[in-house]
């Protein structure tokens, strides 16, 4: 059960497949705010594009493994989350997928989802945390960073790279190191 984090209006909980559709519209949404910022004028929000985050969507909400949650403020969903044990052997963890929907940007939403994962993510006992992030994102990566996200020294990108990997230590509830091992 994943927990419930609670802010005014604002509720974060485990998303179901009746959450797709509007999960698939606002990821569609927020991956076109974030392109344009790099290539104005590409149709990045097109419905052959939603028609991509709602298939990619749908296998994650329908696949064991791999968690989700989503926001909801005023009975609509404003952000989603997806993340799955890591292929790195140390314990790790991937956040998998983090958006929320542009009109809702700076309103404590990715907080929330972000404090909702790693509630989780500590419960579960993982020690380490690890995401991709598209390096010209810099709006992402200033909001990872503000959360104690680092580049991860063990993968540093290649020189045309288009996405930098981060990571961020998780201690245990008490502040300890959690153990290495599952």
């Amino acid at each position: 059960m994943h927990p419930e984090t609670h802010h005014p209006a604002l509720q974060v909980r485990a998303a179901t497949p009746a959450d797709l559709e509007p999960i698939a519209a606002l990821h569609t949404a927020a991956r076109a705010a974030y392109l344009r910022a790099r290539v104005p004028d590409a149709p990045f929000d097109t419905s052959a594009e939603h028609a991509r985050w709602w298939d990619a969507w749908s296998r994650v909400l329908h696949r064991d493994g791999a968690p989700s949650l989503c926001a909801i403020r005023r009975g609509a969903v404003v952000g989603a989350a997806s993340y799955r044990r890591g292929a790195d052997p140390r314990n790790a963890v991937e956040l998998h997928q983090l958006h929320v929907d542009p009109a809702h940007w700076g309103t404590g939403v990715g907080r929330a989802l972000h404090a909702a994962c790693l509630d989780a993510w500590r419960t579960a006992g993982f020690s380490r945390a690890v995401l991709d992030v598209l390096w010209h994102n810099h709006r992402a990566r200033a909001f990872y960073a503000r959360l104690g996200w680092r580049p991860d020294p063990d993968r540093r990108p290649a020189p045309d790279a288009s996405h930098l990997t981060l990571t961020l230590a998780l201690p245990g509830r008490d502040g300890r190191p959690a153990p290495a091992g599952p």
